[in-house]
């Protein structure tokens, strides 16, 4: 499909969502007091959250009307955007992803959670994503972040130690055992990750890169061409063409499920994946049931390990008509009792510190104890309003190395030339 094409279809879509939204009753107002709740994802997702809904109703005595919406996200985020930029009334609530809350908290479209504790949160999360301008302008509800899943079996049969606490490690350990299982097994790899061009490479960069390396702004100017970030992305495209433990189709096809299914038929050593994948992993017909374990992320070699933060958080809008049942709404959902709810159903990561220790928990994740390490040292990507557009540019040139077209530092001052092009657009609008 051309560009042109994939933008009229944009274009239309975002037309009847508005059409929709705004000859929808619930968009007018509704009942006083109503809390329209606006929230996407799968059919099981929904049903807990219907439950959740019943659940604080009952306590609170306040009507709550659920807005399904699609499982793709990135509908969900224009029908959100529609719907503010409109400053139309409902939903009162929603969800955001991690990479939407900078958007939304310039647009100035969230309303400030006044008398709410955030400190039975991770406190990074809150400084860096869920603060604007001094003000609680979110809270996380659910928490996610980049980690290592490695074959505890493999490491243990062929004496290579423990997990990789570095890049060089792991390639090291990968050449190893991948040359011993190809004896047998070909197509066996060391390490899958997600190199494809799309969102998940931007979060695997910065995971290269470490706690040194990334986005760094300075002057309102966005810093990519660093010492940091170009042994980042020499060591990615390494992995492919000069080490050869990672497949040739990572930068063309591997995404979260391409990564995580060639994991899960016994075919890598290493996987990098987000913590949804245990589960799956552990389920009953894996290949590599009872066989795997996770850790944080190896560390580059100046700086430390990072995890890149995802997950994501309740808001309420600026220009809700119930704002005040909004607010109590949004406490029950991010409270003890209420993640620990949806904990349980779904099987999420919780937004709140504080239940990576409750032994309900523990017993049947035993996991979320790493996980929570794991999360300490998670990074937001730039909470700034145009993400998504540094994110495009980023993108297209960081894959561009992985597929041998141009070396590390020509496309990190390609990236930085077309982002500074970028600012000076949107400071000049």
């Amino acid at each position: 499909m051309t560009h042109g094409g994939s933008l009229y279809e944009l274009g239309l879509r975002c037309w009847l969502v508005f059409l929709l939204c705004v000859l929808s009753p619930c968009c007018e107002g509704g009942e006083p007091g109503r809390v329209v709740f606006s929230v996407g994802g799968a059919p099981n997702e929904l049903d807990a959250w219907e439950e959740l809904v019943k659940d604080f109703e009952k306590e609170s005595g306040v009507s709550v009307e659920l807005l399904r919406q699609p499982s793709d996200s990135a509908q969900q985020r224009q029908g959100l955007i529609v719907s503010l930029n409109g400053k139309l009334r409902n939903p009162d609530v929603f969800l955001m992803d991690v990479a939407w809350v900078g958007l939304f908290a310039h647009s100035e479209w969230l309303e400030p959670l006044r008398n709410i504790d955030p400190s039975p949160y991770f406190e990074r999360v809150i400084e860096d994503v869920d603060t604007f301008r001094g003000e609680l302008i979110a809270l996380p509800v659910y928490m996610d972040g980049g980690l290592l899943y490695f074959r505890r079996d493999l490491l243990d049969a062929y004496e290579v130690g423990d997990f990789p606490s570095t890049w060089e490690e792991l390639v090291s350990v990968s050449s190893k055992v991948q040359a011993k299982k190809r004896e047998v097994e070909p197509g066996f790899y060391g390490f899958v990750w997600q190199g494809a061009q799309y969102e998940g490479l931007v979060c695997n960069f910065l995971e290269f890169a470490g706690s040194q390396g990334g986005f760094l702004f300075r002057d309102a100017q966005v810093i990519l061409d660093t010492a940091e970030n170009r042994r980042a992305l020499h060591l990615m495209h390494d992995l492919i063409w000069k080490h050869g433990i990672s497949p040739p189709n990572t930068y063309t096809e591997m995404r979260e499920e391409q990564a995580r299914t060639y994991f899960q038929e016994g075919q890598a050593l290493f996987e990098r994946n987000w913590p949804y994948a245990w589960k799956l992993h552990q389920a009953d017909g894996s290949r590599v049931k009872g066989r795997v374990d996770i850790a944080p992320l190896p560390a580059p070699a100046t700086g430390k390990s990072m995890s890149t933060l995802g997950g994501w958080h309740i808001g309420v809008s600026r220009f809700s008509d119930a704002k005040e049942n909004s607010l109590k709404f949004v406490k029950y959902v991010a409270s003890y009792e209420g993640q620990k709810k949806m904990i349980l159903r779904l099987g999420w990561n919780p937004g709140r510190r504080d239940l990576y220790e409750d032994q309900d928990l523990l017993r049947e994740m035993p996991f979320l104890k790493k996980l929570a390490v794991i999360f300490l040292n998670a990074r937001s990507r730039p909470v700034i309003p145009y993400y998504t557009q540094v994110s495009d540019v980023s993108q297209r040139w960081i894959n561009a190395v992985l597929a041998d077209r141009v070396e590390p530092h020509k496309a990190l001052q390609n990236a930085e030339e077309e982002i500074a092009a970028l600012l000076e657009r949107y400071t000049t609008k």
